[in-house]
Protein backbone atom coordinates (compact mmCIF):
# COMPACT_ATOMS: atom_id res chain seq x y z
CA UNK A 1 0.00 0.00 0.00
CA UNK A 2 1.12 3.54 -0.73
CA UNK A 3 1.24 5.69 2.41
CA UNK A 4 1.74 9.43 2.69
CA UNK A 5 3.74 10.64 5.68
CA UNK A 6 4.10 14.30 6.66
CA UNK A 7 6.37 15.65 9.39
CA UNK A 8 8.53 18.76 9.58
CA UNK A 9 11.10 16.98 11.75
CA UNK A 10 13.60 15.43 9.26
CA UNK A 11 14.78 12.75 11.71
CA UNK A 12 11.24 11.64 12.64
CA UNK A 13 10.21 11.68 8.99
CA UNK A 14 13.15 9.52 7.93
CA UNK A 15 12.65 7.05 10.78
CA UNK A 16 8.97 6.64 9.95
CA UNK A 17 9.74 6.20 6.26
CA UNK A 18 12.33 3.48 6.89
CA UNK A 19 9.97 1.66 9.25
CA UNK A 20 7.10 1.68 6.77
CA UNK A 21 9.34 0.54 3.94
CA UNK A 22 10.54 -2.30 6.13
CA UNK A 23 6.89 -3.29 6.54
CA UNK A 24 6.67 -3.47 2.73
CA UNK A 25 4.81 -0.22 2.01
CA UNK A 26 5.49 2.36 -0.67
CA UNK A 27 6.05 5.72 1.01
CA UNK A 28 5.59 9.29 -0.13
CA UNK A 29 7.22 11.70 2.33
CA UNK A 30 6.62 15.46 2.64
CA UNK A 31 7.63 17.96 5.30
CA UNK A 32 4.63 20.32 5.46
CA UNK A 33 0.85 20.30 5.44
CA UNK A 34 0.37 22.06 2.10
CA UNK A 35 2.31 19.41 0.20
CA UNK A 36 0.47 16.69 2.13
CA UNK A 37 -2.88 18.18 1.18
CA UNK A 38 -1.93 18.49 -2.49
CA UNK A 39 -0.81 14.86 -2.58
CA UNK A 40 -3.96 13.51 -0.95
CA UNK A 41 -6.28 15.58 -3.15
CA UNK A 42 -4.84 14.09 -6.34
CA UNK A 43 -7.22 11.58 -7.98
CA UNK A 44 -4.53 8.92 -7.60
CA UNK A 45 -3.30 10.13 -4.20
CA UNK A 46 -2.51 7.74 -1.34
CA UNK A 47 -5.42 6.16 0.53
CA UNK A 48 -3.66 6.19 3.90
CA UNK A 49 -1.78 9.05 5.53
CA UNK A 50 0.20 9.58 8.73
CA UNK A 51 0.31 13.28 9.53
CA UNK A 52 2.14 15.19 12.21
CA UNK A 53 -0.30 17.41 14.07
CA UNK A 54 2.05 20.42 14.27
CA UNK A 55 3.48 21.37 10.87
CA UNK A 56 4.32 24.62 9.08
CA UNK A 57 2.01 26.16 6.45
CA UNK A 58 -0.87 23.82 7.36
CA UNK A 59 -1.17 21.57 10.40
CA UNK A 60 -2.38 17.98 10.36
CA UNK A 61 -5.96 18.82 11.30
CA UNK A 62 -6.23 21.35 8.47
CA UNK A 63 -5.14 18.66 6.05
CA UNK A 64 -7.75 16.28 7.47
CA UNK A 65 -10.52 18.82 7.07
CA UNK A 66 -9.53 19.51 3.46
CA UNK A 67 -9.50 15.79 2.66
CA UNK A 68 -12.94 15.21 4.18
CA UNK A 69 -14.33 18.27 2.43
CA UNK A 70 -13.04 17.61 -1.09
CA UNK A 71 -12.57 13.85 -1.57
CA UNK A 72 -15.37 11.34 -2.10
CA UNK A 73 -13.17 8.24 -1.85
CA UNK A 74 -12.16 7.37 1.67
CA UNK A 75 -8.68 8.21 2.95
CA UNK A 76 -7.65 6.75 6.30
CA UNK A 77 -5.98 9.48 8.34
CA UNK A 78 -3.67 8.88 11.30
CA UNK A 79 -2.33 11.84 13.28
CA UNK A 80 1.04 11.83 15.01
CA UNK A 81 0.85 13.81 18.23
CA UNK A 82 2.24 14.23 21.71
CA UNK A 83 -1.01 15.92 22.79
CA UNK A 84 -3.25 13.79 24.98
CA UNK A 85 -5.81 16.18 26.43
CA UNK A 86 -9.43 15.21 26.00
CA UNK A 87 -10.28 18.45 24.21
CA UNK A 88 -7.40 17.89 21.76
CA UNK A 89 -8.65 14.38 20.92
CA UNK A 90 -12.19 15.68 20.41
CA UNK A 91 -10.91 18.43 18.12
CA UNK A 92 -9.01 15.87 16.06
CA UNK A 93 -12.00 13.54 15.74
CA UNK A 94 -14.15 16.49 14.72
CA UNK A 95 -11.61 17.27 11.97
CA UNK A 96 -12.03 13.77 10.53
CA UNK A 97 -9.07 11.94 12.06
CA UNK A 98 -9.44 8.15 12.10
CA UNK A 99 -6.68 7.22 14.53
CA UNK A 100 -3.83 8.56 16.65
CA UNK A 101 -0.19 7.62 17.03
CA UNK A 102 1.83 8.95 19.94
CA UNK A 103 5.24 10.53 19.31
CA UNK A 104 7.74 8.96 19.49
CA UNK A 105 5.87 6.04 17.91
CA UNK A 106 6.14 2.41 18.96
CA UNK A 107 6.81 0.04 16.06
CA UNK A 108 4.30 -2.61 17.15
CA UNK A 109 1.65 0.03 17.74
CA UNK A 110 2.34 1.51 14.32
CA UNK A 111 1.89 -1.89 12.68
CA UNK A 112 -1.40 -2.42 14.52
CA UNK A 113 -2.72 1.02 13.50
CA UNK A 114 -1.85 0.30 9.87
CA UNK A 115 -3.69 -3.02 9.97
CA UNK A 116 -6.78 -1.21 11.24
CA UNK A 117 -6.54 1.29 8.41
CA UNK A 118 -6.08 -1.43 5.79
CA UNK A 119 -9.15 -3.28 7.09
CA UNK A 120 -11.27 -0.12 6.86
CA UNK A 121 -10.10 0.61 3.32
CA UNK A 122 -10.64 -3.00 2.22
CA UNK A 123 -14.16 -2.88 3.64
CA UNK A 124 -14.87 0.33 1.74
CA UNK A 125 -13.63 -1.25 -1.50
CA UNK A 126 -15.99 -4.19 -1.00
CA UNK A 127 -18.91 -1.88 -0.23
CA UNK A 128 -18.22 0.21 -3.34
CA UNK A 129 -18.04 -2.94 -5.46
CA UNK A 130 -21.40 -4.10 -4.09
CA UNK A 131 -22.89 -0.65 -4.68
CA UNK A 132 -21.62 -0.60 -8.27
CA UNK A 133 -23.02 -4.09 -8.86
CA UNK A 134 -26.43 -3.13 -7.47
CA UNK A 135 -26.51 0.03 -9.57
CA UNK A 136 -25.55 -1.92 -12.70
CA UNK A 137 -28.22 -4.57 -12.18
CA UNK A 138 -30.82 -1.90 -11.47
CA UNK A 139 -30.30 -0.39 -14.93
CA UNK A 140 -29.13 -3.32 -17.07
CA UNK A 141 -30.65 -6.51 -18.41
CA UNK A 142 -29.22 -9.47 -16.52
CA UNK A 143 -28.85 -11.76 -19.55
CA UNK A 144 -27.56 -9.50 -22.31
CA UNK A 145 -25.83 -6.77 -20.28
CA UNK A 146 -27.51 -3.93 -22.21
CA UNK A 147 -29.79 -1.35 -20.61
CA UNK A 148 -33.15 -2.56 -19.35
CA UNK A 149 -36.48 -1.11 -20.49
CA UNK A 150 -36.66 1.68 -17.90
CA UNK A 151 -33.05 2.72 -18.47
CA UNK A 152 -33.25 2.81 -22.27
CA UNK A 153 -36.41 4.92 -22.09
CA UNK A 154 -34.63 7.27 -19.69
CA UNK A 155 -31.75 7.52 -22.15
CA UNK A 156 -34.19 8.29 -24.96
CA UNK A 157 -35.71 11.12 -22.90
CA UNK A 158 -32.23 12.55 -22.23
CA UNK A 159 -31.30 12.45 -25.90
CA UNK A 160 -34.60 14.05 -26.93
CA UNK A 161 -34.03 16.89 -24.45
CA UNK A 162 -30.56 17.44 -25.84
CA UNK A 163 -31.86 17.30 -29.40
CA UNK A 164 -34.51 19.94 -28.73
CA UNK A 165 -31.85 22.21 -27.31
CA UNK A 166 -29.41 21.65 -30.19
CA UNK A 167 -31.97 21.43 -32.98
CA UNK A 168 -30.80 17.98 -34.10
CA UNK A 169 -32.79 14.83 -34.95
CA UNK A 170 -32.99 11.61 -32.98
CA UNK A 171 -33.94 8.27 -34.47
CA UNK A 172 -34.95 5.03 -32.81
CA UNK A 173 -34.82 1.46 -34.05
CA UNK A 174 -37.11 -1.21 -32.65
CA UNK A 175 -35.57 -4.58 -33.48
CA UNK A 176 -37.39 -7.88 -33.01
CA UNK A 177 -35.84 -11.32 -33.54
CA UNK A 178 -37.87 -13.30 -36.06
CA UNK A 179 -39.58 -16.53 -34.95
CA UNK A 180 -37.72 -16.48 -31.65
CA UNK A 181 -40.48 -18.38 -29.84
CA UNK A 182 -39.82 -21.37 -32.09
CA UNK A 183 -36.20 -21.46 -30.92
CA UNK A 184 -37.27 -21.57 -27.27
CA UNK A 185 -39.98 -24.15 -27.97
CA UNK A 186 -37.90 -26.52 -30.09
CA UNK A 187 -34.32 -26.05 -28.84
CA UNK A 188 -34.90 -24.89 -25.27
CA UNK A 189 -34.43 -21.67 -23.34
CA UNK A 190 -30.69 -22.18 -22.90
CA UNK A 191 -30.20 -22.06 -26.67
CA UNK A 192 -32.63 -19.14 -26.78
CA UNK A 193 -30.48 -17.25 -24.30
CA UNK A 194 -27.36 -17.88 -26.38
CA UNK A 195 -29.22 -16.65 -29.46
CA UNK A 196 -30.30 -13.45 -27.69
CA UNK A 197 -26.80 -12.65 -26.46
CA UNK A 198 -25.29 -13.28 -29.88
CA UNK A 199 -27.90 -11.08 -31.58
CA UNK A 200 -27.25 -8.24 -29.11
CA UNK A 201 -23.51 -8.39 -29.71
CA UNK A 202 -24.11 -8.18 -33.44
CA UNK A 203 -26.52 -5.26 -33.08
CA UNK A 204 -23.90 -3.47 -30.98
CA UNK A 205 -21.27 -4.06 -33.65
CA UNK A 206 -23.42 -2.28 -36.23
CA UNK A 207 -24.12 0.96 -34.33
CA UNK A 208 -21.95 3.92 -33.40
CA UNK A 209 -20.11 4.24 -30.11
CA UNK A 210 -22.52 6.94 -28.89
CA UNK A 211 -25.69 5.04 -29.87
CA UNK A 212 -27.44 3.08 -27.12
CA UNK A 213 -29.21 -0.26 -27.06
CA UNK A 214 -31.61 -1.60 -24.45
CA UNK A 215 -33.80 -4.66 -24.06
CA UNK A 216 -37.33 -3.38 -24.56
CA UNK A 217 -39.09 -6.69 -23.95
CA UNK A 218 -38.54 -10.46 -24.52
CA UNK A 219 -36.76 -10.51 -27.88
CA UNK A 220 -37.29 -6.82 -28.71
CA UNK A 221 -34.52 -4.25 -28.48
CA UNK A 222 -34.77 -0.47 -28.62
CA UNK A 223 -31.84 1.41 -30.11
CA UNK A 224 -31.44 5.19 -29.67
CA UNK A 225 -29.47 7.03 -32.37
CA UNK A 226 -28.82 10.70 -31.46
CA UNK A 227 -28.06 13.15 -34.26
CA UNK A 228 -29.31 10.65 -36.81
CA UNK A 229 -32.03 11.45 -39.37
CA UNK A 230 -34.30 8.78 -40.84
CA UNK A 231 -32.17 8.16 -43.92
CA UNK A 232 -29.05 7.58 -41.82
CA UNK A 233 -31.05 5.45 -39.38
CA UNK A 234 -32.23 3.25 -42.24
CA UNK A 235 -28.61 2.72 -43.26
CA UNK A 236 -27.64 1.76 -39.71
CA UNK A 237 -30.67 -0.52 -39.44
CA UNK A 238 -29.83 -2.36 -42.64
CA UNK A 239 -26.27 -2.82 -41.42
CA UNK A 240 -27.63 -4.19 -38.14
CA UNK A 241 -30.02 -6.55 -39.96
CA UNK A 242 -27.19 -7.98 -42.04
CA UNK A 243 -24.97 -8.36 -38.98
CA UNK A 244 -27.59 -10.37 -37.08
CA UNK A 245 -28.26 -12.61 -40.10
CA UNK A 246 -24.58 -13.37 -40.66
CA UNK A 247 -24.13 -17.19 -40.60
CA UNK A 248 -22.78 -18.59 -37.35
CA UNK A 249 -20.31 -21.50 -37.16
CA UNK A 250 -22.12 -24.77 -36.39
CA UNK A 251 -20.14 -25.20 -33.16
CA UNK A 252 -21.26 -21.85 -31.76
CA UNK A 253 -24.35 -23.35 -30.12
CA UNK A 254 -26.93 -20.92 -31.55
CA UNK A 255 -29.15 -21.41 -34.62
CA UNK A 256 -29.35 -18.86 -37.45
CA UNK A 257 -31.70 -15.98 -36.69
CA UNK A 258 -32.91 -12.89 -38.50
CA UNK A 259 -34.29 -9.60 -37.26
CA UNK A 260 -37.06 -7.23 -38.32
CA UNK A 261 -36.51 -3.53 -37.60
CA UNK A 262 -38.84 -0.55 -37.42
CA UNK A 263 -37.36 2.94 -37.67
CA UNK A 264 -38.76 6.30 -36.57
CA UNK A 265 -37.25 9.79 -36.43
CA UNK A 266 -38.21 12.93 -34.55
CA UNK A 267 -38.43 14.82 -37.85
CA UNK A 268 -41.50 12.77 -38.80
CA UNK A 269 -42.81 11.44 -35.47
CA UNK A 270 -42.14 14.36 -33.12
CA UNK A 271 -40.12 14.46 -29.92
CA UNK A 272 -42.48 12.80 -27.47
CA UNK A 273 -40.67 9.62 -26.31
CA UNK A 274 -43.70 7.34 -26.32
CA UNK A 275 -44.94 8.68 -29.66
CA UNK A 276 -41.52 8.05 -31.18
CA UNK A 277 -41.41 4.47 -29.87
CA UNK A 278 -44.99 3.91 -31.05
CA UNK A 279 -44.02 5.09 -34.52
CA UNK A 280 -41.10 2.65 -34.55
CA UNK A 281 -43.43 -0.10 -33.36
CA UNK A 282 -45.82 0.58 -36.25
CA UNK A 283 -42.87 0.48 -38.64
CA UNK A 284 -41.81 -2.82 -37.10
CA UNK A 285 -45.30 -4.19 -37.71
CA UNK A 286 -44.96 -3.23 -41.37
CA UNK A 287 -41.57 -4.95 -41.58
CA UNK A 288 -43.07 -8.17 -40.20
CA UNK A 289 -46.05 -7.90 -42.57
CA UNK A 290 -43.59 -7.60 -45.46
CA UNK A 291 -42.13 -11.01 -44.72
CA UNK A 292 -39.74 -10.28 -41.80
CA UNK A 293 -35.93 -9.99 -42.01
CA UNK A 294 -36.24 -6.46 -43.35
CA UNK A 295 -36.27 -2.78 -42.31
CA UNK A 296 -39.26 -0.44 -42.51
CA UNK A 297 -39.92 3.19 -41.60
Amino acid sequence: MKILIADDDPLSLRLLQLTLERFGHEVEAVNNGVDAEESLLRPTGPRLAILDWMMPRADGLSVCRAVRRHIDRYVYLVVLTSLDRREDMLAALDAGVDDFLTKPFNTDELRARLRSGERVLALEERLLAVQASLQFHATHDYLTGVLNRAAILDRLSVELTRARRDGTPVSVMLADLDHFKQINDTLGHAVGDITLVRAVRRLQSAIRAYDTIGRYGGEEFLLVLPGCDQEAAMTVSERARLAVAEPEPAAAGAPPVSVSIGVACTVEAGSDPQALVNAADQALYRAKASGRNCVAA
